[in-house]
């Protein structure tokens, strides 16, 4: 069984496109998404619409939920809270109140089974959907902060930077970006679990997406911080 976990897609539905086009390629059985849908791309709408299209199950990341309530001091550095303030309100008057509701009663993880491997999938970490773990955490802050459950696989995004490890008997995947990657490869990211019964194999993919058509997207609208995000998507990094 193929299964592939998508996130962070940020408003880049031209990657998602290109995203769900590799998984029909690949002929993936199920699509998991794990959150950060719409805000600071120049498509929420048309991001949110693929997403939902897929009738599958998704949970909420950070930028979820910065969409529904808004940016509070603190969980963006001073000097950004300004400015994405205001990508918030335009990625707000490009929703309706049913994308809100959809957004706001997203759940925060997933409990998985298939073939007896168990798999556990949030955005940030189990109980947090704001704190960051990167790649080079320790053994004893990746125990602490990811590994609460019985779980074979622990599956995450929210860091834009894919990768994956072994601790104690347990994999730790991050999915990395589709939409907005930050580890210098300017290409889509997502995980792909291949279950054989009690085995399995993990994969992170990177696909090709049409940049230059997603940067005429910013230039098309009237995005509040357009300039900065373009550049983000060109280097990929931030």
């Amino acid at each position: 069984m193929r299964i592939a976990f998508i996130s962070d897609i940020h408003g880049n539905a031209n990657a998602l496109d290109a995203v769900l086009k590799d998984l029909e390629f690949k002929e993936v059985d199920k699509v998991f998404v794990l959150g950060d849908l719409c805000f600071r791309g120049p498509e929420p709408k048309r991001s949110l619409e693929l997403v939902r299209s897929l009738n599958t199950e998704v949970i909420k990341g950070n930028a979820d939920e910065w969409v529904v309530r808004g940016i509070h001091v603190g969980e963006v550095p001073d000097s950004a809270i300004e400015i994405m303030s205001n990508e918030r309100e335009w990625t707000l008057s490009q929703l309706d109140q049913n994308d809100i509701n959809y957004l706001s009663n997203l759940p925060t993880e997933l409990m998985l089974e298939f073939e007896k491997v168990k798999i556990h999938a949030f955005h940030a970490t189990p109980k947090n959907l704001f704190e960051v773990v990167q790649p080079s955490e320790s053994d004893e802050v990746l125990q602490e902060k990811m590994l609460d459950s019985e779980a074979d696989i622990y599956i995450y995004s929210h860091i834009h930077k894919p990768y994956i490890r072994y601790l104690d008997g347990k994999c730790i995947i991050n999915t990395g970006s589709v939409g907005l990657p930050f580890d210098g490869l300017d290409k889509s990211s997502y995980a792909l679990v291949e279950i054989y019964e009690e085995s399995f194999q993990t994969t992170i993919v990177r696909v090709n997406y049409d940049i230059k058509a997603a940067i005429n997207k910013y230039y098309e609208s009237d995005y509040p911080n357009s300039e900065q995000m373009i550049k983000v998507l060109l280097n990929a990094k931030v």
